[in-house]
């Protein structure tokens, strides 16, 4: 029997046990929220590691709930620093305390949460491929205790920055985590880009944040490519460290990557993607059955551009490129 299978089992149990909490109820504010005199709603939020993409969707999520009546709302605010068994254990631990609902920020706190937590609402975000990473039977019909949303960035564009900013590039490195769901899958999108445009891919996997370093430094390519990989992402100093070394440019994965160094990148803004999620999660404790619900993504895409970080790498940001930026950080 799926996971699915055997969550349906309580599908419309816990919508109803949410209302008749008073969890879900509408009288704090117009858009519902926690009635007076109730208990205050008790969340978890679990997340894999630290860094900023991944805590600006924290922040956009407790926005959008105190925002609709959850002001006194409960946040157990856990980080896997990321361990795998770790994210195992507070997902364990958001069970047995019984939670209203749990907030899973990234593929592998997602893929503890949905396979530790039952019988409670788990909202996903941050999960760029939700079905791959077996936590729903599909994104349009999740089918279980699980929704959200995903962080798929538009990796061709993001990759046609490197024929850009260096028109004669003929190779890419790609630095990712061999034991992410969500990197395998924005590296498979890129292999393909890479060969429309007549780029030769060179990848460097790593297990850890550890060894992203040495992976950035085996590469022998004209730009390198980091994707929305947490383990890389929460190491991305090191990388933007060999790009200058190398004198070639990082294209990256999301703002808050340029923001650490790299020089551009077409993102979305992670703090709105939460926001987003903390919406979905107000729909869920007023009753909305997370097995009905799409899972979302974020349509506004940008265009940033770090000039400072192209200088140190040596790299000459095209004035057209410059002149349809959405924000260019100096």
């Amino acid at each position: 029997m799926n996971r699915s299978s055997l969550i349906k089992v309580g599908a419309g149990l816990f919508a109803s046990a949410l209302m008749l909490t008073g969890c879900g109820s509408s009288g704090g504010s117009e858009g519902g929220g926690e009635e007076a005199g109730s208990e205050p709603v008790q969340i978890g939020i679990t997340q894999i590691v630290e860094h900023p993409s991944l805590d600006a969707a924290r922040k956009g999520f407790k926005t959008a709930l105190k925002e609709n009546g959850y002001e006194n709302a409960k946040f157990d605010e856990q980080n896997a620093q990321g361990d795998q068994a770790t994210a195992t254990t507070i997902a364990s631990q958001f069970a047995s305390d019984n939670k209203d609902l749990v907030l899973a920020i990234a593929t592998p706190t997602a893929q503890a949460a949905a396979q530790t937590i039952t019988d409670i609402p788990v909202l996903i975000t941050a999960v760029t491929a939700p079905v791959e990473a077996g936590l729903v039977d599909s994104l349009e019909e999740p089918g279980g205790n699980v929704t959200g949303t995903s962080d798929l960035n538009p990796v061709e564009k993001q990759l046609s920055l490197v024929k850009e900013l260096a028109p004669d590039a003929k190779s890419v490195g790609i630095v990712y985590s061999s034991g992410e769901v969500n990197s395998e899958v924005q590296v498979k999108i890129a292999r393909k880009a890479a060969k429309e445009m007549g780029l030769k891919v060179q990848e460097a996997t790593v297990s850890n944040s550890s060894e992203v370093q040495q992976a950035a430094n085996s590469l022998n390519v004209d730009a390198i490519y980091v994707p929305t990989d947490n383990a890389v992402v929460s190491a991305l100093k090191s990388v933007v460290q060999v790009a200058e070394s190398k004198q070639i440019p990082l294209i990256v994965g999301e703002a808050n990557s340029v923001k650490g160094g790299g020089v551009a990148t077409y993102g979305i803004d992670y703090e709105k993607l939460g926001h987003q999620t903390g919406m979905m999660a107000v729909e869920v404790l007023e009753g909305a059955d997370p097995a009905t619900m799409p899972i979302e993504t974020l349509e506004d895409i940008q265009l940033v551009i770090n000039t400072k970080a192209a200088e140190r790498m040596g790299v000459e940001v095209p004035q057209d490129l410059l002149d349809k930026a959405d924000q260019v950080i100096k």
